[in-house]
């Protein structure tokens, strides 16, 4: 259990997140967004300000990027937006995968669509969302996965950039987050 917080002051909302070691070498401070209505809405409403004003679907990955793409497409008029997920669901038919590894996941995951999402994306400019960019691992599955489907890649957006991934130029971000010291989680 975390003793120390970082406080994030994002999209009008601040937050104590607590600092989580995840080796001898990182810690980071854990953001959360599932459940949190206010994080969520306010910042999917400075996000979808800044979206490519083309795009056609949102996308996202299961599990804590579900909330803010959901908001976004509502604010946006979109109707509908796609959840990769995590695992294959008996009313996916004919899914399509790539492999994803992640700094807050252990080790290597797959990402699946089902056949009705493909048809969805085909040909469509589609926007990449999580709620927190780091080693761009989770984006680059989501976007292989995106290409893999027939889609065009409008953009990829996230409400935090986390340690270098902030001075990335490709992204769309409302607010850095630093990589912290193990120490720092004591």
């Amino acid at each position: 259990m975390a003793k120390n917080y970082y406080e994030l002051h994002v999209a009008g909302c601040t937050r104590q997140l607590p600092i989580i070691k995840l080796n001898d070498d990182l810690a980071i401070a854990g953001f959360v967004i599932l459940g949190d209505v206010d994080i969520v809405s306010a910042t999917a409403r400075e996000l979808v300000k800044k979206m490519p004003a083309d795009t056609d679907v949102i996308m996202t990955a299961e599990t804590k990027g579900i909330p803010l793409a959901h908001e976004m497409a509502r604010l946006s008029g979109m109707k509908q937006y796609v959840v990769a997920r995590k695992s294959v669901k008996a009313y996916m038919d004919d899914p399509i995968w790539v492999e994803d590894e992640s700094i807050t996941t252990a080790g290597k995951q797959r990402l699946y669509l089902s056949a009705a999402d493909v048809a969805l994306m085909r040909g469509k400019k589609v926007l990449l969302v999580d709620d927190v960019i780091s080693t761009g691992g989770s984006m680059k599955a989501l976007k292989a996965l995106a290409e893999k489907a027939g889609a065009h890649i409008a953009g990829q957006a996230a409400i935090l950039a986390e340690g270098d991934a902030a001075k990335r130029e490709d992204i769309i971000y409302l607010a850095p987050l630093p990589l912290l010291k193990p120490e720092d989680a004591e």
